[in-house]
C-alpha cells in the first residue's frame, strides 16, 4: 500500500493504453511517455503492462505502508528517499514509513513510478490506465488526491529483500535524439506525411518541415496546440469526421496545428498533414510548454525498422536488469551486483 501526501489532478495510474476499441469511441489513453513506463517496469522486474504512476505535477510526495522496490524514469526530477537523493533512471528500496519527494524537472515534463508488482487497481476494458477526459479506469477514474491510499500486486518474485540496494541504468542510448534539421529546435520528430496533405500548398509544406514550432499552454493529455506559421489548404475542403490517433497531426481553420496524444479522440473532421510515427511520441511528452518542435520527414520503411531496433533495446535491456538483480542466476542467489 502507497498513500498520496501531495500531488496535482494531473497525476494518475497509468500503463501502456487500452487498445482495441477505437471502434466502439474509447480511446487508447496511457502513459504519455510509454518508454519511461516501460524502462521503469524492466528496472522493478515488472511486465510491461504493469501500472505505474504518471506525474505531470510537482513537487509530489507520498509514502509506503509495505516495504517494496520502485523505480524513477522519465524527466530528470531531484529524487529523494527520505534523506537521501537518488539519479534518474534509478531503483530504490523502501521500507515502510518512508517517504518519496519527487520535485520540479530540469529536464523533461512527466515522471514515473513503478513499483515491484504493480499498482494494483481493477482491469477495465484490459488495462488499468486512467481516462482522465472520460473519468473512468485508473484509480477512481480520476486524478490522484492527498490522502489516496492505492494497493499494490504482491511481488512475484519474492525479491523485494534481496535486491542490490540500488542500482541504475543508462537510458541514453533509446533517447538519443535523432538528427535535428535545426540545432535551434528543441525536439525533433519523424513523421509520416497523412491523408490530406496533398491538399496543402506548397508553401504551407514547406513552413510545416522548414519551421519551429512551439508549443502552447494548451497542451494536456488530450493533444498539443503549436504556435507558428499558418498553414493553408489549396482549396477549401470539407470532410467526414475519420479515424485518428496519437501522432495525427490535424489542421482547424486557424491553420495552427493540432498533435493529438493519448487521450487523443477516436474520430475528428480536420484535416491532417502528418502522422508522428511510434517511437517519438514518447519526446513529445517530455516537452515543457514553450520548448520548440521541429518535424522531420521519413517513410514507413524507416518507421517500422526504428520500432524493431526500440523493441530490441528494450528486450536487451529486460535481459540485463534480470540478470544484474538475479532473476536468471542459475544458482538461485538474487542481489549480487555485477
Amino acid at each position: 500500500m502507497i498513500e498520496i501526501l501531495s500531488t496535482g489532478a494531473a497525476n494518475s495510474v497509468q500503463d501502456l493504453g487500452r487498445f482495441g476499441y477505437l471502434d466502439v469511441g474509447v480511446g487508447r489513453s496511457g502513459a504519455m511517455d510509454g518508454l519511461a513506463l516501460e524502462l521503469g517496469n524492466i528496472l522493478v522486474g515488472n511486465p510491461p503492462q504493469a501500472a505505474g504512476l504518471e506525474i505531470t505535477i510537482f513537487p509530489f510526495r507520498m509514502t509506503f505502508a509495505v516495504p517494496t522496490v520502485l523505480s524513477v524514469t522519465g524527466a530528470a526530477c531531484p529524487t529523494r528517499l527520505n534523506d537521501r537523493t537518488y539519479p534518474s533512471s534509478w531503483v530504490l528500496q523502501a521500507e515502510a514509513g518512508d517517504t518519496l519527494h519527487l520535485g520540479l524537472p530540469t529536464d523533461g515534463a512527466r515522471a514515473y513510478l513503478c513499483f515491484r508488482g504493480g499498482i494494483d487497481v481493477p482491469l477495465v476494458l484490459g488495462s488499468r490506465a486512467t481516462d482522465l477526459k472520460s473519468g473512468w479506469g485508473g484509480f477512481e477514474g480520476r486524478g490522484l488526491k492527498r490522502g489516496d491510499r492505492l494497493a499494490l500486486h504482491p511481488d512475484q518474485h519474492g525479491l523485494a529483500k534481496t535486491l542490490p540496494a540500488g542500482f541504475g541504468l543508462d537510458t541514453g542510448m533509446l533517447r538519443a535524439p535523432v538528427a535535428a534539421a535545426n540545432a535551434g529546435a528543441d525536439v525533433t520528430v519523424r513523421v509520416l506525411p497523412s491523408a490530406e496533405y496533398a491538399a496543402f500548398t506548397d508553401s504551407a509544406r514547406q513552413d510545416f518541415f522548414g519551421s519551429d514550432w512551439t508549443l502552447s499552454n494548451d497542451a494536456n493529455r488530450q493533444g498539443y496546440r503549436l504556435e507558428g506559421p499558418s498553414l493553408a489548404l489549396t482549396a477549401r475542403l470539407e470532410l467526414f469526421s475519420h479515424g485518428i490517433m496519437p501522432g495525427t497531426v490535424q489542421v482547424p481553420p486557424s491553420g495552427q496545428p493540432i498533435i493529438q496524444l493519448a487521450e487523443a479522440n477516436t474520430c475528428g473532421g480536420y484535416p491532417k498533414i502528418a502522422n508522428i510515427i511510434e517511437v517519438d511520441l514518447w519526446r513529445l511528452a517530455q516537452m515543457p510548454v514553450g520548448a520548440t518542435i521541429r518535424f522531420v520527414e521519413t517513410t514507413r520503411d524507416q518507421a517500422v525498422l526504428a520500432l524493431r531496433a526500440q523493441k530490441r533495446l528494450l528486450a536487451d535491456l529486460a535481459e540485463t536488469t534480470a540478470l544484474v538483480s538475479g532473476r536468471h542466476n542459475p544458482a538461485g542467489r538474487s542481489g549480487e551486483q555485477a
